[in-house]
């Protein structure tokens, strides 16, 4: 199992630095930099003339290393990541690019991490129950829900609960996580019912995405396990309907949806910050908005980095949970 482990995050390497090239040049091929935000608000708030403004700007690039060519600009950032764990300076948040990840990624993670773990459960449980009353109207009802779930945008079902929230429940306070009351208080069981006051709706729609995928992968699974040989066999050696679904038949279903789980997780993380970005929730959604609107590449590509080691590092939980069901997995893996 060490071994299977070591090999998987030693593949890691490579696709994280392709990733990190990629996403550096993606992030700085739009025309314009943080330079040209300041330019914009020297002129537009100041009242400066424009010869006045673009010097400035242009010493704000030769002094923050913008004036620099991509690729110097990419290596200078990744080496200092290697050396020192320096992301980088925001130039839009004012701060190490480190403190504005710190601030906001654990909030985004911890979000999602609930909303999987709801999806897993419900999404599993739906899809039992769905499968074991195949074209009866249960099974019908939850997939229409599935189809729901898996074809509406999250943005636009986001959008539609902050337009009732606002314009027909009279809601004022969104955009944070806490009342002005909670918000310096310390925790106690009024701050946490306020804190899912605030984040419910965040919750529900990223939930609702990843449980609509879990419950059509777990159906289809469990369907094909029940017309399984050594299902039938079980059936003719007198064994209750309920031991055959849950002892034999639901454990071999789970192993394509455990190998899911690593699209999973990032499918959640996504979720969060799209609807998180509707909602203006202080997490990692609204800060790659703002930090590509000004040109703040750091944070951009740190950003971005950290989304993308998510997928990799889901498909490796995904490998490691699947190598501990399966022993073959472990045998051809290299465990």
């Amino acid at each position: 199992m060490l071994r299977f482990l070591l090999v998987r995050t030693a593949s890691v390497i490579p696709v994280l630095i392709i990733l990190s090239i990629v996403t550096f040049a993606i992030i700085q091929a739009p025309p314009g930099d943080y330079a040209d935000y300041i330019r914009s608000q020297l002129i537009n708030q100041s009242g400066a003339s424009f010869e006045a403004a673009e010097a400035q700007a242009q010493a704000y690039r030769v002094a923050h290393g913008l004036d620099q060519p991509m690729v110097i600009q990419y290596f200078a950032w990744i080496k200092g990541i290697i050396t020192q764990g320096d992301f980088g300076y925001s130039m839009f948040y004012n701060k190490p690019v480190a403190d504005v990840v710190g601030e906001r990624l654990p909030r985004t993670l911890l979000l999602a991490l609930v909303c999987h773990i709801f999806a897993s459960i419900l999404g599993i449980g739906f899809g039992i129950w769905a499968a074991t009353r195949q074209y009866s109207w249960i099974d019908s009802l939850l997939s229409g829900i599935s189809f729901l779930g898996m074809t509406v945008p999250r943005f636009l079902m986001a959008l539609i609960i902050v337009y009732l929230m606002v314009f027909h429940f009279n809601v004022s306070e969104i955009g944070s996580f806490f009342s002005p009351q909670y918000g310096g208080a310390p925790w106690s069981w009024a701050k946490f019912a306020d804190l899912v006051h605030h984040v419910w709706p965040v919750v529900a729609i990223a939930t609702f995405g990843g449980l609509a995928y879990n419950m059509r992968v777990m159906r289809g699974n469990l369907l094909d396990t029940l017309n399984a040989q050594y299902v039938e066999t079980a059936r003719a050696k007198g064994l209750s309907g309920s031991a055959v679904v849950m002892r034999h038949a639901v454990p071999n279903a789970l192993h394509p949806l455990v190998m899911y789980q690593g699209v999973v997780l990032p499918y959640m993380l996504t979720g969060e910050i799209e609807t998180a970005i509707i909602f203006s929730l202080p997490t990692v959604g609204p800060a790659i908005v703002g930090s590509m609107a000004v040109g703040d590449v750091y944070v951009t590509a740190t950003f971005m980095m950290v989304l993308s080691a998510t997928l990799v590092v889901g498909n490796i939980i995904a490998d490691m949970l699947l190598a501990m069901l399966d022993p073959r997995v472990r045998q051809y893996g290299g465990a």
